[in-house]
């Protein structure tokens, strides 16, 4: 095998992925009110949102152990990468490099990197999908990590969500002012910021408004789209996503698209109704 893609399991598998060998998902764990649920193909959204609504406690995340990536290190594959959520967001970046670290110790051979996503959830899979691309063109280990680093950089995510509870409980808006104008039904535009964090960009009254004025930031920033793919994750409201997805290609070009239900990670800080966009 030439190559091999490890993603946390924020970012959401393509379907021809999820039976492909040369890619594995690396699970998180999800505890809701003192039970813990791991991110894998066992995952039922449905279940889980329930379980959200019913608990009292906020959700909360753990990342993989380093020795869990070192095993999906250990392999066949003459470049192996991996792509994690956004080391601003979570500790599985630093997982990560730690279980690279430990397969050097007894393979010092195998050729690794890890690429700290800046983003999440269609981030990733933007990027997992940019490093297939890279591979299957035939280049070498230092160009795709040179070519992959420059998109990470040039890519931009956006979102509008129903609820920021989990994400505000859980520390991921410290940077943003506090939020309280939920009884006014205001909700904020959020992006991810080259660094990783998150910050909003705006407001709207009403979730329909938040999304027209979302896929304005999504047009206006989109450089070069004809040669981009367009990734929009949804958290249980697929009909939202395609009315988004319809907005923005009536006003940009774009070389694909691709349209995801959220699994774990992302329909926790997500929740119900949540939609996110990266380009």
């Amino acid at each position: 095998m030439k190559y091999k893609i490890v993603i946390d399991s924020c970012g959401e598998l393509l379907d021809r992925w999820k039976t492909d060998e040369k890619f594995e998902s690396i699970p998180l764990t999800l505890t809701v009110g003192g039970e813990d649920i791991v991110d894998d193909e066992s995952f039922n959204q449905a279940e889980f949102l329930e379980k959200v609504a019913q608990c009292p406690e906020c959700p909360k995340s753990s990342c993989p152990s380093p020795e869990r990536y070192r095993q999906a290190f250990d392999c066949d594959a003459e470049h192996v990468y991996a792509v994690t959520l956004s080391s601003n967001l979570s500790g599985s970046y630093n997982s990560a490099v730690l279980g690279k670290n430990l397969l050097s110790e007894d393979k010092p051979e195998q050729k690794v990197h890890v690429f700290n996503s800046c983003s999440a959830s269609a981030g990733q899979t933007l990027i997992a999908m940019k490093i297939e691309e890279c591979e299957e063109a035939g280049m070498d280990f230092e160009q795709v990590i040179k070519t992959v680093e420059e998109y990470i950089q040039s890519q931009n995510i956006y979102f509008v969500l129903e609820n920021l509870e989990t994400l505000r409980k859980n520390g991921r808006l410290s940077n943003m002012k506090a939020f309280v104008a939920s009884a006014l039904k205001i909700k904020p535009v959020m992006n991810g910021t080259p660094e990783g964090t998150i910050a909003q960009l705006d407001q709207a009254r009403g979730i329909n408004k938040a999304l027209v004025k979302m896929v304005d930031y999504v047009v206006e920033n989109a450089k070069d789209s004809a040669e981009k793919v367009l990734a929009i994750t949804h958290c249980n409201c697929a009909s939202r996503a395609e009315i988004v997805k319809e907005e923005i290609l009536k006003r940009i070009e774009v070389k694909d698209v691709v349209v995801l239900d959220t699994a774990g990670v992302s329909s926790m800080y997500a929740n119900d109704g949540g939609i996110i966009v990266s380009i």
